[in-house]
């Protein structure tokens, strides 16, 4: 098992003067899953590549253990990689498959065939070692090629969105697996994904990128809690976090008619007139259908989802139009087209600069 540092670890394109990856800087302890997320684009692949020595690194440094890999061939890196697509050969059987590694490095037959059998049972896959990837479905064959990397028991994992072409419930039965698979294993991974819900209930840590740039790097709950900056705070969290751009006031901030209190220490460290609030769709309390307090949001559209349903609705805030999700009781369901008065609940906002976008609460 082994560390992984990326240290100011850059890549540039050829014909390009914009970095994929800019400057990273990840220690990644022992036996840790980390996920790494963003949109499209955010350098996440790039960098993951850059770990198996896909990529060449530029700039900086990348080591597994004390190890310098920098500029390491990828077989010499002692690391694994499960693909989006798979990768399996069609001809051979999916004992063939997992135990290929092993026959291409010398390893003798019996050998081969005990550590194959270890990881079928693991991973569910017994009965099907002697059949063909065509004859098994998505899941199966993403597991032969969890088995494959697992036979060869590497220091790192390196998995690149494994199961984005698995289907909604069965990508959910199997991050599950993997993370408890990760867990008994201990073996230190590193995973890419696009999908923010993946990330915040696999990783022991998530990392957010932008555009090559690192911006922010926590244990979930900490991320969903305290955001960064803006970005963050509209990426994690599904449905997203509510970002309304409101005037400062005396004791807080005006939130169309309340004043929402704010840590003045938040406000003191701005010089705009307005700032920018998140509010998560759980944290509003919505108001008696008389009141005029807070926003008053027209409900557009209405998520039931059993115990709960979300509100899609327009607000006016000063003179724009603003969407707000509001979670609601299941059981208390507004009509489309009715009026919601909603207020943000006392210490559940985040307050970020409107120009700089960093966060200013605590």
């Amino acid at each position: 098992m082994a560390t992984v540092t990326f240290d100011k670890a850059t890549r540039i394109y050829p014909g390009s003067d914009k970095p994929a990856v800019d400057a990273l800087d990840i220690s990644i302890e022992d036996g840790e899953f980390l996920v790494l997320v963003g949109p499209s684009g955010c350098g996440k692949s790039t960098s993951l590549r850059m770990l198996a020595g896909l990529e060449d690194v530029n700039a900086g440094a990348i080591r597994i253990g004390d190890r310098d890999v920098t500029h390491l061939p990828p077989k010499d890196r002692d690391i694994a990689m499960v693909f989006q697509n798979y990768a399996l050969y069609p001809h051979m059987t999916v004992a063939d498959n997992m135990g290929f590694a092993l026959k291409i490095a010398g390893v003798n037959k019996a050998e081969i065939r005990q550590k194959v059998e270890e990881a079928a049972k693991i991973l569910d896959l017994t009965e099907y070692l002697d059949r063909k990837p065509k004859a098994l479905s998505g899941g199966q064959r993403q597991r032969v090629a969890m088995g494959r990397a697992i036979v060869r028991e590497p220091q790192v994992f390196l998995m690149d969105e494994p199961l984005s072409n698995l289907d909604a419930k069965l990508r959910v039965s199997t991050r599950t697996q993997i993370a408890s698979l990760q867990r008994r294993l201990g073996i230190t991974t590193v995973y890419v994904t696009h999908d923010q819900v993946e990330a915040m209930t696999m990783g022991d840590r998530v990392a957010v990128l932008k555009d090559g740039l690192l911006q922010q790097i926590d244990t979930p709950r900490n991320m969903y809690d305290k955001p960064a900056n803006l970005f963050v705070a509209g990426f994690i969290g599904s449905p997203a976090m509510n970002l309304v751009e409101v005037p400062v006031t005396d004791g807080g901030v005006k939130f169309g008619n309340s004043v929402v209190p704010v840590d003045r220490d938040a406000l003191a460290a701005t010089t705009d007139k307005t700032v920018t609030v998140g509010v998560r769709p759980e944290h509003f309390d919505v108001a008696g259908a008389e009141s005029d307090q807070g926003l008053a949001v027209t409900v557009n559209v209405v998520e039931e989802l059993g115990a709960d349903a979300y509100v899609y609705g327009t607000a006016k805030v000063g003179t724009e139009s603003k969407d707000l999700v509001v979670r609601v009781n299941g059981r208390d369901v507004p009509e489309k087209g009715s009026l919601l008065h909603v207020v943000p609940r006392s210490g559940e906002t985040h307050v970020f600069s409107t120009s700089t976008g960093a966060r200013l609460s605590d």
